[in-house]
């Protein structure tokens, strides 16, 4: 890959090639010619994977019910999960796009070996193409921020949409994410009509500090007003991912906020429910906690769901997923190595959409301490 004298990234026929998933058909195109592109795309989208042009493999997969858990192995010999999940309407498939997570939700098990690096837009799609399962929705809610991984994100949705590949529609796809600024206001002005979660948690500053502590940076008030500006550009109703924390974040005054924000908003508020991890000391609410939360909510004129967790009996729910593959295997890159990887990732672009101060903190917080209800 090189750029020319305008800044235009062109691709070698041996760099396609070998990793076929991760281009559009057009940048194929301006390299094999338009036959040998469609020839190519049909191989890969439209007929049963071909392992020449994998660059990942399942190791694992495990069985719950309704759910199943793909451990992928990628090249360099980490893991990541992802998972699907049958429902009534069709399986839906919850993608990671990263290998660990820097944010450090106190919730979450992914992020507990560390950020250690991006996933490539190859590496995302083909989670949903060597699955044996027919999948009929598509989120971006596994490991990793979805928007720290902006460009292999974006991408990857250009690849998986594109109609004559893939063919997945736009409407079936959501990106959850914490909502950094800068990526979510970028995001606003993609013309891709996405749909768009918020994990939120918290109504005032200093409880989603602690709740999501490498996220200080960005204001409450201005991540409400950046998603809600998402809705009204792209007529799409926003999903509220609120983790519900009996006696941190259920108070009359969270109630008499999330009014304030979201009442008369084309917003669905989905209370969830914890799914124990081993790095965060506190007990799930119990139904009876979840429903009157939720009826207080409906009292204030916000439409408001419980969302069911599924795959806790794989350690495949929310937050659980983190790959026991990399801590048998390896643990934490040392930092010199996970640089070199990101290096020849992003083309001598270290961690480009990761703040500097989020990298450091995830790396050298590898090791999560246990916190309690106390902590927050």
């Amino acid at each position: 890959m090189k750029k020319n004298d305008k800044d235009v990234v062109t691709y070698t026929e041996d760099e396609i090639r070998s990793d076929p998933y991760g281009f559009t058909l057009k940048e194929i195109t301006e390299v094999l010619g338009e036959q040998e592109a469609q020839k190519l795309f049909n191989v890969l989208y439209k007929k049963k994977p071909n392992a020449q042009y994998q660059t990942v493999k399942i190791k694992e997969i495990q069985q719950g019910g309704d759910t199943s858990k793909y451990a992928f192995e990628l090249k360099d010999g980490y893991c990541i999960e992802t998972v699907c999940i049958k429902r009534k309407t069709g399986t839906t498939v919850c993608v990671s796009t990263m290998v660990g997570c820097p944010v450090g939700c106190i919730f979450c098990e992914s992020g507990s070996n560390g950020f250690i690096r991006n996933l490539t837009p190859s590496e995302i799609v083909q989670q949903v193409v060597l699955l044996k399962e027919k999948v009929n929705r598509i989120v971006y809610m596994g490991m990793g921020e979805p928007l720290f991984n902006y460009n292999s994100l974006i991408k990857s949705i250009h690849i998986l949409r594109d109609r004559n590949g893939y063919n997945f529609p736009t409407d079936g796809i959501t990106v959850s994410t914490v909502g950094p600024l800068t990526q979510l206001k970028k995001l606003r002005e993609e013309h891709l009509k996405i749909q768009l979660t918020l994990s939120l948690h918290a109504t005032n500053q200093t409880t989603r500090n602690k709740v999501i502590p490498h996220m200080s940076g960005n204001k409450i008030e201005d991540v409400v007003e950046a998603v809600l500006s998402y809705s009204e550009r792209h007529n799409r109703k926003i999903t509220i991912a609120y983790l519900l924390l009996p006696g941190v974040n259920d108070r009359p005054s969270d109630v008499r906020q999330l009014s304030r924000w979201f009442r008369g908003k084309n917003v669905l508020i989905n209370l969830l429910q914890y799914n124990n991890t081993k790095c965060f000391d506190m007990k799930s609410p119990n139904k009876q906690q979840l429903v009157a939360f939720k009826n207080l909510l409906e009292r204030e004129g916000l439409e408001v769901k419980l969302r069911e967790s599924r795959g806790g009996k794989i350690k495949a729910a929310c937050g659980q997923l983190v790959s026991e593959h990399n801590k048998k295997g390896r643990g934490a890159v040392p930092s010199a190595i996970r640089l070199d990887i990101e290096k020849s990732r992003n083309n001598g672009t270290v961690h480009s959409n990761v703040p500097k101060n989020t990298r450091e903190k995830a790396h050298l917080n590898k090791k999560k301490r246990k916190i309690t209800k106390k902590d927050i």
